[in-house]
């Protein structure tokens, strides 16, 4: 009976080694994240941590944007945000920063330039307001204007 467990323990050890080794040699694409191409063209816009950098290293920029792209196409809150992409905090964070020095509307330029455009649909909802809601005044005017 012990050595029944035993190697049931090591088959599920040598199962999981062999997941982690096949995540690391391919990566699992979901929805809303850069592809390997993608990553390709935004990767210059990221320079590599240098030796002698100070700091605690930064989280990888890749996992960040997939992290802003996750909450920019699902409308999500932020605080929604999925963990494997890292704490909502450090992603709003550097989507912020980078929003600010003017670096996301680089990468969503660099993106949008292969856009293939000719099947998009763009919903636009009609609301019809009361005039109250613009301005006027309620119960109409008191001096009529006559004509």
């Amino acid at each position: 009976m012990q050595l029944g467990k035993e190697n049931q323990k090591e088959n599920r050890q040598s199962m999981s080694n062999k997941t982690h080794e096949v995540r690391r040699m391919k990566r699992i694409i979901r929805r809303y994240e850069l592809t390997d191409a993608e990553w390709e063209r935004l990767q210059p816009y990221f320079p590599e941590r240098q030796m002698g950098d100070k700091g605690r290293p930064r989280r990888e920029p890749r996992e960040m944007l997939n992290g802003i792209f996750w909450i920019a196409r699902s409308g999500a809150a932020w605080r929604d945000l999925p963990e494997r992409y890292g704490p909502w905090q450090t992603v709003y964070k550097r989507f912020k920063d980078w929003s600010e020095s003017g670096l996301i509307e680089k990468i969503f330029h660099e993106l949008g330039e292969d856009a293939d455009l000719q099947d998009i649909s763009i919903d636009s909802t009609y609301i019809k307001a009361h005039k109250a809601s613009a301005g006027a005044e309620r119960g109409g005017s008191q001096n009529p204007v006559e004509l």
